[in-house]
């Protein structure tokens, strides 16, 4: 009779063990033994026991999570359950950050509280504009964001009361209204603008467009088309299972601070070129190629080994991110607006060349979502330096989300991996005149 449990033999002294096998909702979205079993399987009383030893944690699943599902040989993203798809074209950013944090989506009442508590928490307490202020005129935005998010720990000790669910909802509240607000005032900052107060009146992206762009016009009206692209932009980066910077958040969060600073290191996480920086590296590619004449010798420079092909394949996807095909589709409504980015023509004819290689096909190297994003926010006018900003605004809904799934889960233990020791055994101390 079949069990769900795998049998292992230790050919090292012959002994067989019976693991247990873990299934997430449905078995084909996949199965894990649990770790901790490996310990029994010993060569002797002292032995410690088998670890498994994965650098980068490709096969470990460190967590259960119910928030966001993707099958990357299929090309699937859902939040909740809801296809990625369907969400940016009929949802707003704020009501999926609210079906993000609380498993569904919102009524109509429930939206508009929602919309109301999120709007007034955008202001920021004026020592922490003048805290900003102190940065060197050309500090790196996403340095100033860092620091900023963690100094606000200081102006809500309350946040540490993370047992309080009343508490713990408002430090989430207040953390979504508040990044768009700290993140427009360091881009004013580094470009030595007065910085533009938040606008109630607007929608969440309005409003991050208007303390961005806003120069002295009595009141900012932002493009239609632009404000729902930032909107989109925002619902596709919102939350990716557990990437470099959830498990950042996850892991800073297991040992129980308050959740300003677990975003703070979360950001931290997500400032490296390849995470929330790799949209920058595609544009420097773009700017390299110069030419669609190019493209054929660059794409064989790649094959090549010179370099890699920046924006195209993925850590978990082995098929087209579909976060990238909704982006494909959107970026000449946006050129409509803007003007059309020259490097879009690069782009497309590098996507075509690439995809009728068998040398990319084989790799299933696709392009991600770095690919194009960047080209848009460029074209929107945003400097490459403000790139991960713009990232770290929407993920800190799906930063928030992870870190309070965190906290309920019952099988919660603070981060604490192992290690395989490689170094020296026991020695003796050697006086320093007889060291050679």
């Amino acid at each position: 009779m079949l069990a769900d449990t795998l049998t292992i033999v230790d050919n090292r002294t012959g002994k067989k063990y019976e693991v247990p096998i873990r299934y997430g909702t449905y078995p084909k979205y996949g199965a894990a033994i649990p770790t901790s079993e490996l310990r029994k399987i010993k060569v002797s009383d002292d032995d410690f026991g088998l670890l498994s030893y994965d650098p980068g944690y490709t096969n470990t699943e460190s967590c259960r999570s119910a928030i966001t599902f993707i099958d990357g040989e299929k090309g699937i993203l859902r939040y909740r359950g809801y296809s990625i798809e369907e969400l940016a074209e009929k949802s707003s950013f704020l009501e999926v950050a609210y079906l993000i944090l609380n498993g569904e989506l919102p009524a109509h009442s429930q939206l508009n509280d929602w919309n109301h508590n999120i709007t007034h928490h955008t202001l920021i307490h004026e020592n922490i504009k003048k805290f900003m202020e102190g940065f060197h005129h050309d500090a790196h935005p996403m340095g100033i964001l860092i620091s900023t998010v963690a100094a606000l720990s200081t102006f809500y000790p309350k946040a540490s009361q993370i047992g309080d669910g009343e508490l713990r909802q408002k430090q989430i509240q207040r953390l979504i209204a508040k990044m768009p607000t700290i993140a427009a005032f360091a881009y004013r900052h580094r470009f030595g603008l007065p910085y533009s107060y938040p606008d109630n009146d607007l929608s969440y992206t309005g409003n991050f467009l208007s303390m961005l762009f806003k120069m002295t016009e009595v009141k900012y009206e932002p493009n239609p088309i632009l404000e729902r692209a930032m909107d989109v932009l925002f619902i596709l980066h919102a939350d990716h299972e557990q990437n470099c910077s959830t498990s950042a958040m996850r892991g800073v969060g297991s040992s129980l601070p308050d959740p300003y600073v677990c975003v703070a290191a979360a950001a931290a996480a997500l400032y490296g070129p390849l995470h929330g920086g790799a949209n920058e590296q595609v544009l420097r590619m773009l700017r390299e190629i110069g030419s669609k004449d190019n493209v054929p010798e660059y794409i064989k420079r790649v094959k090549a080994g010179e370099f890699r092909l920046m924006g195209f394949g993925h850590r978990v996807y082995k098929n087209y991110d579909p976060r990238a095909r909704i982006l494909r589709e959107m970026a000449p409504k946006v050129f409509e607006v803007t003007g059309k980015n020259p490097l879009l023509d690069i782009a497309i004819d590098l996507e075509r060349v690439a995809l009728e290689d068998d040398y990319f096909v084989e790799r299933k190297l696709y392009p991600n979502v770095d690919f194009y994003s960047g080209i848009i926010y460029q074209a929107m006018g945003f400097p490459v330096e403000v790139f991960p900003v713009l990232f770290a605004i929407p993920r800190t809904v799906g930063w928030l989300s992870q870190w309070q799934e965190f906290l309920e889960d019952p099988d919660r233990r603070i981060a604490r991996p192992r290690q395989l020791y490689t170094g020296s055994d026991a020695r003796g101390y050697i006086p320093i005149d007889k060291r050679k």
